[in-house]
């Protein structure tokens, strides 16, 4: 397989794309759209998002040490979209998507009651990089619509139909898997003849 070789450059493509909410001091509360999100550790569960200083999340968030991911479905790709390219500084995004607020159970940014699944995040540490800085957060809690568990409690993140991101583009994830984990090296069942 021939490859070209480029500059440096962020391109880890697929990423999930996500509704961060934060409220301030003074109650006020924003959503916004981030691409940049992973997973950092199991056991305490933490995770990391990059945001730009200037963005006003940014500042929500400094403040109160704390934000939701609100993880959304592929039918809100454009309010997600809109919630990437508008500011806060100059449109409420809430009122203008539509979304109803949830409140948090354990801190108190909301929860946008249009997504299946919402994480509840506090911020240990705050890393200036760039252009971004790199929060690294607990997930304190997890809230997950009902209708993607089934009786024996398994999560069937398929039956959400989640959002991706790729390079500029918004995708929805198949909900036919590939394998599972670990299937590489299953053993296969044999067959009695």
């Amino acid at each position: 397989m021939a490859k070209i070789c480029l500059k440096g450059s962020a391109m880890l493509n697929p990423v999930p794309s996500v509704l961060i909410t934060s409220k301030n001091k003074k109650d006020k509360v924003n959503v916004f759209t981030v691409g940049w999100i992973g997973t950092a550790c199991t056991h305490p569960p933490m995770i990391t998002v990059a945001i730009r200083p200037e963005r006003l999340s940014y500042e929500y968030i400094k403040e109160t040490m704390e934000f939701t991911v609100n993880i959304p479905t592929a039918s809100m790709a454009k309010k997600v979209d809109f919630c990437g390219v508008k500011s806060g500084r100059n449109v409420d995004k809430i009122k203008e998507m539509n979304f109803k607020l949830v409140n948090g159970v354990n801190i108190k940014s909301p929860m946008l009651d249009e997504c299946p699944i919402a994480l509840e995040c506090k911020v240990a540490s705050i890393t200036p990089l760039g252009t971004h800085h790199l929060f690294l957060a607990e997930v304190v809690s997890v809230h997950i619509d009902e209708s993607i568990i089934d009786s024996n409690g398994k999560f069937h993140l398929e039956r959400a139909d989640l959002l991706c991101y790729s390079h500029g583009e918004y995708y929805n994830l198949s909900s036919k898997p590939l394998g599972s984990f670990g299937f590489s090296v299953k053993k296969k069942n044999k067959k009695s003849h």
